[in-house]
């Protein structure tokens, strides 16, 4: 009976996959499995289709998208996997579901420090983890990782789960700047200058700026474009403006900063129309149309990021290669547990 449970779970997967894109293997598509929203990327898949002709399938996933592929097997119709920070990147790696890619558009295209060293990973766009401050409330206007956890911010801090990806990066690349030890001496310090119990996303931490209920955050700068430029839900807007945007360490390493990214999905039905894609989403057209629709830095050297972001002030990226804060992730979420982060401050 459990065999046969396993085998229709695995049929309905099967049959999942092929209503997605079939027929699977016929000529001119190319199937994205996407963690990225589906609005955010159509700009670009629309001009890609408009310059090859290669028509693009997208299955959005908010999680399992590695299982997902696992379960499909060497059946699985994923030629092109878009993904959002580091750390899915890297457990799309790890989980045996990208093949490497040695392409020398896609090298001279993309920095060294954002390309996975044996090539299963490329960053697109990068985008930093800054602070918001309170415009009314926060007089400086520079600031320091180190310094959150400054006992004069205590109660004044809010932010996101301490779990949360986004959160995992920033962590990690404090284990690889200051080692084990010293990090989680900061991270309890940042737990207990918090305002509240970890909570919601980054938006939701500027709207507690508003609020009153804290002066600083930690949120990604692009979330502050898609706020201020936020016609269905004009409210946003309010919480972007009581805040400004603070692009931590800018007189030493620079800012943290992840990336949204790509890989070829390890059975790739659709290859050759995979690397033409992960091609174009390297290049001029697809970094500039980044740049405009999703408030992101493009990872192209010379280019420019769009003018509500530089509106934010001047990034000055901490240079640290990604593969190296994504050996720290581990360690990262267990530092979160270890000192109690998202139980909030002590009292």
């Amino acid at each position: 009976m459990q065999l046969l449970k396993t085998s229709l779970a695995a049929l309905a997967l099967s049959a999942a996959g092929l209503a997605f894109v079939a027929p699977a293997h016929a000529d001119g598509e190319v199937n994205i499995y996407s963690y990225r929203q589906p609005d955010l990327i159509k700009p670009l898949l629309d001009e890609f289709t408009k310059e090859t002709g290669i028509a693009t399938n997208v299955l959005f996933l908010d999680k399992g998208l590695v299982e997902r592929i696992q379960a499909e097997g060497a059946n699985s119709p994923a030629d092109v996997i878009l993904t959002v920070d580091i750390s899915r990147l890297t457990e799309a790696k790890d989980g045996g579901v990208t093949q490497p890619v040695q392409s020398d558009v896609i090298n001279k295209d993309i920095p060294a420090q954002y390309r996975d060293p044996d090539g299963d990973w490329f960053g697109l766009t990068t985008r930093s983890r800054v602070v918001y401050a309170s415009k009314d409330r926060v007089q400086q206007n520079e600031i320091t990782y180190e310094e959150l956890a400054d006992p004069k911010w205590k109660g004044k801090i809010c932010t996101r789960d301490g779990q949360h990806s986004y959160n995992i990066g920033l962590i990690a690349s404090m284990i690889a700047h200051h080692g084990e030890a010293e990090t989680e001496k900061w991270l309890t310090g940042l737990k207990n200058n918090l305002a509240r119990k970890p909570d919601g996303g980054d938006r939701d931490q500027a709207k507690a700026i508003l609020a009153g209920e804290c002066d600083l955050a930690l949120g990604n700068s692009y979330y502050v474009g898609l706020m201020q430029t936020n016609e269905k839900e004009p409210e946003q807007k309010e919480w972007a403006a009581a805040i400004k945007v603070l692009f931590p360490n800018v007189n030493d390493r620079g800012a943290h900063v992840n990336v949204s990214g790509m890989a070829m999905a390890k059975n790739a039905p659709n290859k050759d129309n995979a690397l033409k894609l992960m091609e174009f989403l390297s290049a001029g057209t697809a970094q500039q149309i980044y740049a405009e629709q999703v408030y992101e830095y493009p990872v192209l050297p010379g280019a420019e990021p769009s003018d509500v972001v530089k509106a934010f002030g001047t990034l000055k990226a901490d240079p640290l290669p990604l593969a190296e804060i994504a050996a720290n992730r581990k360690k990262a979420s267990e530092l979160v547990d270890k000192v109690g982060y998202n139980e909030g401050p002590s009292q």
